[in-house]
């Protein structure tokens, strides 16, 4: 098998469009002084250029502006009330790597559903290299999600996930067998997570069978590989400790 570098797409190009895109949603933070105006023609350039040239997908993409605006504005909020470590919206917008892979995720989502994938995929792979977290492009995100610490976390390709979700370091949402390999590619793989749910960290949950229900908690280190009804807690007993006295021989 031979690669067809020609045909892939310019990764730099891409992520300067990444780079345009926060000068438009916080020109405050990263506008430097020039307009919006002049940033979005920046970033039409950048799209026209890298992703696609066709007026139409440039088009398509860019009426999601509002709606991405409305999207980032309700995780800030959810991780500022749901982190009492925030001292302000602008330290989490600009340092915390939870805000920066979902910030990336929002828009790989929109091109990968706009049927360009790899360039989705360079712009998830950016966050998954700045952040630790990895989400696939294709996974679905609902409203006000929050990620604290982050560093560990793998969200799949198929993964649904509600709204009001919390989710801290190492969880994984993954599948529950990749046996079958290419072959498994177009179906469903990874769990659902319904809405207001918390999951804490190392839990693992697989497969698509997996399905969290509204309001559920799964605790630390939980494995689960099936559905749990809405309104519940999930926790692992307690290990067996061993405490040995140091000062015995």
């Amino acid at each position: 098998m031979e690669l067809n570098c020609e045909k892939f797409p310019n990764k730099h190009g891409i992520l300067n469009f990444v780079e345009e895109l926060k000068h438009i949603f916080y020109p405050c933070l990263y506008g430097k002084n020039i307009s919006v105006e002049h940033e979005c023609n920046k970033a039409d350039y950048y799209y026209k250029k890298y992703i696609s040239n066709d007026e139409k997908d440039s088009k398509e993409f860019f009426s999601h502006v509002e709606e991405l605006r409305n999207l980032f504005d309700k995780d800030v909020q959810a991780i500022f009330y749901g982190d009492p470590a925030a001292d302000s919206l602008e330290e989490i917008v600009s340092t915390y790597p939870g805000f920066t892979a979902i910030f990336y995720h929002r828009i790989a989502h929109i091109l990968y559903k706009q049927k360009f994938p790899i360039c989705a995929r360079i712009i998830s792979e950016e966050a998954h290299f700045l952040t630790g977290i990895d989400i696939h492009p294709g996974a679905t995100i609902g409203e006000y999600f929050m990620i604290d610490h982050g560093t560990g976390i793998v969200i799949g390709e198929t993964t649904i996930i509600g709204n009001h979700v919390r989710m801290y370091q190492g969880v994984t949402l993954g599948a529950l067998s990749l046996s079958g390999g290419h072959a498994l590619k177009n179906t469903r793989r990874h769990p659902t997570i319904g809405n207001n749910v918390t999951i804490y960290s190392g839990a693992s949950i697989l497969g698509s069978e997996a399905v969290i229900g509204d309001n559920v908690v799964v605790g630390s280190n939980v494995f689960l590989t099936y559905s749990i009804p809405a309104n519940t807690k999930v926790t692992i007993k307690k290990p067996d400790l061993v405490l040995i006295d140091k000062t015995k021989k």
